[in-house]
């Protein structure tokens, strides 16, 4: 081998080690979740929570055919959203928090499907998301599988092409969002399927549909994390309720 060829592989290795090592530096650095979110997932007596794997699932006081599967934000920790899964739980859906691959749901975009097959007894279902999580969302919903109801996104916006698709979407986002792009909404509003709506809530903010504290970039919200939490849980089981 001569000395260029060892050279240039030498020089190759160590941009991809170094590229490794910056994504894996990258991955470090992420939203944690709170004492609250904490406490929600750590209730071992609690017989409608348990996690299996990657999924945390919140089951239903009582039976019912309709669930949800929730898609974290991009370098959010999962557990974060427990409090707002609980919330669905206590209003009747079989509710579905998926971990992501480095806590990122680019990197697992199809992970509805194993969630479907977990639960062959849910007849309809809701794919959610946050952010980065909602657009995943929406583009494995652009793939049509045949159990899904609709979307719903959380300071999200619908990044595939839905507009042909049998769904309903909901958009939900906080007046004092300042991390979600405004303009891209807009731009964006050609991907809708026609039974859509987008809310605005008064006084939220980005994070606040989470539980891991304030977010760079983000506005400062004028109700608390309980109150936008509630009022997304009311707003999502409001639109699942008139379909």
């Amino acid at each position: 081998m001569s000395k260029k060829i060892k050279r240039t592989l030498i020089i190759a290795f160590v941009i991809i080690a170094a590229a490794v090592l910056g994504f894996y530096i990258y991955t470090l650095d992420y939203y944690r979740a709170n004492e609250e979110a904490q406490k929600v997932v750590s209730q071992e007596e609690n017989s409608k929570f348990y996690k299996e794997n990657n999924l945390y699932v919140f089951s239903p006081e009582e039976k019912n055919s309709t669930g949800i599967i929730f898609y974290p934000g991009g370098k959010v920790e999962a557990s974060a959203y427990a409090p707002l899964m609980k919330e669905l739980s206590d209003k009747g859906y079989m509710v579905v928090l998926v971990e992501m691959p480095f806590n990122l749901a680019v990197f697992d975009i199809k992970a509805a499907e194993e969630v479907m097959e977990e639960f062959p007894e849910i007849d309809n279902w809701y794919i959610a998301g946050h952010s980065l999580g909602g657009a995943m969302a929406s583009s494995y919903a652009a793939e049509g599988p045949d159990k899904l109801q609709g979307v719903i996104l959380l300071g999200a916006y619908p990044s595939s092409d839905l507009s042909d698709k049998d769904l309903s979407l909901l958009v939900l986002y906080g007046s004092e969002d300042e991390v979600l792009n405004r303009d891209a909404i807009e731009e964006n509003k050609s991907n809708n399927p026609k039974d859509s709506e987008y809310i605005e809530i008064p006084g939220g903010n980005h994070a606040y549909f989470g539980s891991y504290g304030e977010q760079e970039g983000d506005g400062t919200a004028s109700l608390t994390p309980e109150k936008q939490r509630a009022i997304t849980a009311e707003e999502i089981d409001r639109f699942i309720s008139e379909r």
